[in-house]
């Protein structure tokens, strides 16, 4: 708490000795109704979202046909191929979870694809008994999607051989029938959510009025929510402990079962969130109207825009440090995990508190985190 406040009022102090608190009033009520947020978002959807689906759609149709492939002739080569695909296409991921917007929260998008940790009993009922429904949106969502397929791709043998023995074996066809299941679901509702995506995208891009029900003022929750929940409390918060009186957790790290890329997607988690803010095209190196932009233009000062892209530089600094394997880095030293929590921590305030101020956006979501 403490750093928090520190935190707070050296930003707070900063801003004043930029231009006077009567000022920025001044400033923050003249400038609000000429910042172009149509600009924005047509940006973040011309340039990130929509290409991001592009690239995730076509991970998942090569991953689809890998998995395929492997039903058909179950050896060595084709489930390599098939664990290669998943994690090239749970990278990809990383870049399209935040925007739970338009169809994406309607039809549960984000829980069915990546609701983790999965429930292995759960995931071995559906197997044993074959009566599941991976369409409605109830406790089905730990047994599908990436988290999933991490168990029955990486977590029903020790190794890549004993693995592939153990679907060679005729009286476990139903597992491989299970996966074909999945990848089949999650096929289905990525076509519908990138479908509305582009059906949505003028209307989408014209609703850049600032009230609550407006495409930037619900967009920018969702990247704040993403980051606070997803990247700060999901991938580190919860699995080292920090909700459980210190008491670590790490079957909660994403990819538990492929003990290789859980470091691997955080950073591409955050490198998401590094370009969203800052408008950074996902095909290139350019930018284009940006949260960053927005703040810039409000305050007629980069400080806070300043501050936000220096926590996230530091934050991936300490992740870089992390063991590639989530689970031993919590068994060895937890601490570690903690110290990137705390990090991503003072992003959340500059984000969530100082940011949303400048812009007059009210939060949208509760927060029952207790931080």
């Amino acid at each position: 708490m403490l750093k928090k406040t520190i935190l707070h009022l050296s930003l707070v102090f900063t801003l004043l000795i930029s231009f006077s608190c009567s000022d920025m009033t001044g400033l923050k009520e003249s400038l609000a109704d000429n910042f172009d947020r149509q600009l924005l978002l047509e940006n973040v959807t011309d340039n990130i979202i929509l290409p991001a689906f592009e690239d995730f759609t076509e991970k998942l149709v090569a991953f689809d046909q890998s998995v395929t492939l492997f039903a058909d002739t179950q050896n060595l080569e084709h489930l390599e191929a098939v664990r290669a695909q998943w994690v090239e296409t749970y990278k990809v991921w990383q870049h399209i979870e935040m925007f739970n917007v338009l169809k994406a929260e309607e039809v549960y998008f984000m829980q069915k694809m990546n609701t983790y940790p999965a429930s292995i009993s759960k995931i071995e009922n559906n197997i044993a008994t074959y009566e599941f429904d991976l369409e409605s949106n109830n406790n089905n969502w730990v047994a599908q999607g990436f988290p999933a397929l991490d168990y029955l791709l990486f977590g029903l043998a020790e190794d890549t051989q004993s693995t592939l023995l153990f679907y060679q074996n005729e009286d476990n066809v139903a597992y491989l029938n299970y996966v074909v299941a999945i990848v089949s679901q999650m096929v289905n509702v990525t076509d519908i959510v990138h479908q509305d995506w582009k059906a949505s995208r003028d209307v989408f891009v014209s609703s850049s009025e600032n009230s609550a029900t407006s495409s930037l003022n619900l967009l920018t929750n969702d990247f704040i929510f993403y980051f606070e929940k997803g990247l700060r409390t999901n991938k580190f918060g919860i699995p080292a402990g920090v909700f459980s009186g210190s008491n670590a957790r790490a079957v909660n790290v994403e990819a538990y079962h492929n003990a290789t890329i859980a470091k691997t997607l955080s950073l591409e988690a955050l490198t998401a969130v590094h370009k969203f803010f800052k408008g950074q095209h996902y095909t290139s190196n350019a930018s284009g109207a940006s949260l960053e932009s927005y703040l810039n233009y409000m305050t007629e000062t980069s400080v806070l825009s300043a501050l936000v892209l220096t926590k996230f530089d530091e934050a991936e600094q300490l992740i870089a440090a992390l063991d590639e394997d989530f689970a031993s880095q919590i068994n060895a030293n937890k601490e570690q995990m903690v110290t990137v929590f705390d990090k991503l921590q003072e992003g959340v305030v500059l984000l969530k508190t100082d940011m949303l101020s400048v812009l007059s956006i009210a939060v949208d979501y509760i927060d029952a985190d207790g931080d």
